[in-house]
């Protein structure tokens, strides 16, 4: 059984910062890419970042600059510093891991339970 479990969410003032953490647990062979998305009220989920097993990193345009998405395979973390946090930055932040299990010759995206973030003053 493969576990994504975030933490670091809560509510923040305008142009604050918020550090997001997402370990896996479980029965896992490899680790791929991982990345962070999130889904505001009313809206479609979207990818905030990305980073891929090699440390390539992307990132949606509203958060360039601002936030950076980290990794340590050791450990089986990713993580999501967030800076200069804006109102629109509120959601529900999903920590996603393309992971292979051991029983499995292919990957499959695993996703965590979410995480509020809420920026207000």
């Amino acid at each position: 059984q493969v576990q994504l479990v975030e933490s670091g969410g809560g509510l923040v003032q305008p142009g604050g910062s918020l550090r997001l953490s997402c370990v896996a647990s479980g029965s896992i062979f490899s680790i791929n890419a991982m990345g962070w998305y999130r889904q505001a009220p009313g809206k479609e989920r979207e990818l905030v970042a990305g980073i891929s097993s090699g440390g390539s990193t992307n990132y949606a345009v509203s958060v360039k600059g601002r936030f950076t998405i980290s990794r340590d395979d050791a450990k089986n973390t990713v993580w999501l510093q967030m800076n200069n946090l804006k109102p629109e930055d509120t959601g529900v932040y999903y920590c996603s891991g393309d992971l292979r299990v051991p029983s499995s010759s292919y990957t499959r995206r695993f996703w965590g339970q979410g995480t509020q973030v809420t920026v207000s003053s």
